[in-house]
């Protein structure tokens, strides 16, 4: 047998013994370059393929190919030049994604991360969630209701794939686990990595923009390159079967290769209903951390932190009593606190204890429960816009602002979460939500005129006069 039919042979019986995804990323329109004696030398896609093959999959493909040659063979991979993929790829293969490739690769200088070669088609909100610059360890207040998280969450950070691999947070809403998520990424990124920050939602809706425009192989190239990969509220990839099969083979790839892997969650892993086992034993195999509700020293620590943040003199019973009136996470501080920073800056009272009560006393709740079409409707007439207005992709700046507006409201006064939220305003993504929601929470310190048709709006919607 020449060695072109041999190694055609072990190419069918290879896409036979491996399981779909490992052949799709690391054999699919592998070719035989040449033969050089009894040494094989194989053509692949990119250096990550090259790189798989030759430290994890030689000695079966080297057994293999050599039961089918009928003598001992050596292998070398080398990814391919231009010349070489155009006559060797199967038509169905001959893809943008690959051509350019080639054409990548027949520089001299070592070809660029795939991911950094080809921009994603169509999908500009897609690439990976934003840092928030805020979100660093150095504003992480540790108390010592959290004596574990902290810690290791610095040391993941200081050794990536060395200390913790895979690391997981878990715990209820509005703990800080975004914060910590967000903190080991500015540090690995200060440091040269290359780090992916994801919701597990952003994750979903690339895999299903890469299978429509039939980029996985880029797909699974941007994720799989990473030195550092976080995906946050990985809770939301529950029942949906696709995203679990690619987070899984990507869990894999990565952890593989000592790379680190960084998970938060609002829940122990054992309780992920919807999850299949195999990926909630992945994420038991590391080290779980829980983040509990910040004791009363610890919220009045970070109050003081924002307070010296923003300039503003908090007395020590006026933290106390803010302190005392939010209880059950940091979001709910930061309302409270927002909110008396509010009226001293409106008022131009000095802040005592008797002030910041009568405030917070008149700071009402929804009466009755407020929907997200009565926040659509009441912000949209307010602002001389329609429903459609605000839930449709048209942008420009007052709409921009206003939809922001209805997406902080939505949030603040209904309890529906984010993806709720997005999708109520026409199909829009959590991260998106997220983004808004935050961007109109940091402006209210600053922005009086926004303040005052978020108060505006709040005291219409907590009135029911809607």
């Amino acid at each position: 047998m020449n060695p072109k039919d041999a190694w055609n042979a072990a190419y069918t019986q290879l896409e036979m013994q491996l399981d779909r995804a490992s052949f799709d990323t690391w054999l699919r329109d592998a070719v035989l370059l040449k033969c050089e004696g009894d040494v094989f030398v194989i053509g692949v896609r990119n250096g990550y393929a090259r790189d798989m093959l030759q430290h994890r999959l030689y000695r079966n493909v080297r057994r293999i190919l050599s039961d089918i040659y009928g003598q001992s063979v050596e292998l070398r991979f080398e990814v391919r030049r231009s010349e070489t993929a155009k006559s060797e790829m199967p038509p169905q293969a001959e893809m943008p994604l690959f051509r350019l490739l080639a054409q990548q690769e027949s520089h001299e200088e070592p070809p660029a991360p795939l991911h950094q070669q080809v921009a994603r088609p169509q999908r500009p909100d897609l690439p990976e969630c934003e840092l928030n610059p805020r979100y660093t360890f150095d504003r992480f207040v540790v108390g010592a209701e959290n004596p574990m998280v902290y810690p290791a969450a610095r040391a993941v950070a200081e050794r990536p794939g060395m200390a913790y691999n895979p690391f997981m947070i878990y715990g209820g809403v509005g703990l800080g686990k975004t914060h910590l998520l967000q903190a080991i990424a500015h540090e690995c990124r200060a440091r040269g990595l290359r780090v992916i920050y994801i919701s597990s939602e952003a994750f979903t809706n690339d895999l299903i923009d890469a299978i429509r425009q039939r980029t996985t192989a880029m797909f699974r190239e941007k994720y799989r390159s990473a030195d550092v990969l976080l995906v946050d509220d990985i809770q939301f990839i529950a029942g949906k079967d696709n995203t679990q099969e690619e987070f899984f083979h990507t869990f894999n790839a990565l952890h593989m290769f000592n790379k680190q892997i960084v998970l938060a969650a609002d829940r122990h892993p054992s309780q992920l209903e919807g999850v299949v086992d195999r990926l909630r034993s992945r994420f038991q195999s590391g080290l779980l951390a829980d983040v509990q509700i910040p004791e009363f020293e610890t919220r009045v620590a970070i109050l003081r932190m924002w307070a010296g943040e923003r300039g503003i003199h908090l007395p020590a019973a006026v933290c106390e009593a803010l302190a005392n009136r939010a209880r059950t996470n940091i979001r709910e501080l930061e309302s409270v606190f927002n909110q008396v920073v509010a009226m001293a800056q409106l008022s131009r009272q000095p802040l005592d204890v008797e002030t910041v009560e009568a405030a917070l006393d008149g700071y009402r709740k929804p009466r009755n429960h407020v929907t997200l079409a009565q926040v659509l409707d009441i912000t949209a007439r307010h602002h001389g816009l329609s429903v459609e207005d605000l839930i449709g992709p048209r942008r420009n700046g007052p709409l921009n602002q206003a939809r922001q507006i209805a997406m902080y409201l939505a949030r603040e006064v209904t309890g529906a979460s984010l993806p709720q939220i997005g999708e109520a305003f026409g199909g829009r993504k959590h991260s998106t939500v997220l983004h808004h929601c935050n961007k109109i929470a940091n402006d209210l310190a600053e922005d009086e005129l926004l303040r005052n048709v978020v108060s505006t709006l709040r005291d219409r919607l907590c009135t029911g006069d809607c």
